[in-house]
């Protein structure tokens, strides 16, 4: 693949918007609320996109995923704001609830483990809240990381959240996302039910 080619943007207006959710920075990178941005890494690096346009309060990239034109973003808001985001996109290509798929990290699965929903609330999930309050409905597919539950209920959420992963934890999220990445292809393709017997845990 020529160089000029490596980074070729797939022709005409996205069907489907993919969301990784976290929050920019560098201190924030490898830490537990960031596992959506790592997944969407994953998938632009697997797809020879790299996630760098700035537009909708974001970083995107244009993806093709079985014939199916995608905008792949990283709310670039903070994770409390990500709603911003998603709604300006969305909007911008009219893009409907059900093509709106949102990938993030979920404390009541343990690491490495991955589950889809069709819809469904926020879960306690700032970043799902806000999302929900911008599109004014939780009718949309999502994928949820597992990151590992607090260590003890004192725990602080906050603090868990953006704490780093643990080293033997890296494999077991890795795993996970590249799962993510096959599951999000089956969705985008109509096939949410396979997804979710073949990944869901």
């Amino acid at each position: 693949m020529g160089f000029f080619n490596k980074y070729k943007s797939p022709a005409g207006a996205p069907e489907y918007l993919i969301v990784g959710l976290g929050n920019p920075g560098k201190q924030y990178e490898l830490t537990r609320h960031n596992a959506g941005f790592l997944f969407a890494d994953l998938l632009a690096d697997k797809n020879n996109a790299k996630i760098s346009k700035i537009q909708f309060k974001s970083v995107t990239a244009n993806i093709e995923l079985g014939g199916h034109k995608c905008l792949l973003i990283k709310p670039q808001t903070l994770m409390n704001n990500s709603g911003e985001a998603v709604k300006q996109a969305a909007s911008f290509y009219k893009i409907p609830l059900e093509k709106i798929i949102v990938v993030f990290d979920d404390i009541s699965l343990p690491c490495g483990k991955m589950r889809i929903r069709r819809k469904g609330s926020a879960g306690g999930h700032n970043g799902m809240k806000s999302i929900i309050y911008h599109l004014n409905s939780d009718n949309f597919p999502r994928v949820k990381l597992g990151v590992g539950e607090k260590p003890h209920p004192d725990y602080d959420l906050a603090d868990w959240v953006l704490s780093s992963f643990k080293k033997d934890e890296i494999p077991q999220l890795r795993q996970a996302a590249e799962n993510a990445c096959s599951a999000v292809e089956l969705i985008v393709c109509g096939d949410t039910d396979k997804a979710m017997s073949s990944y869901n845990s």
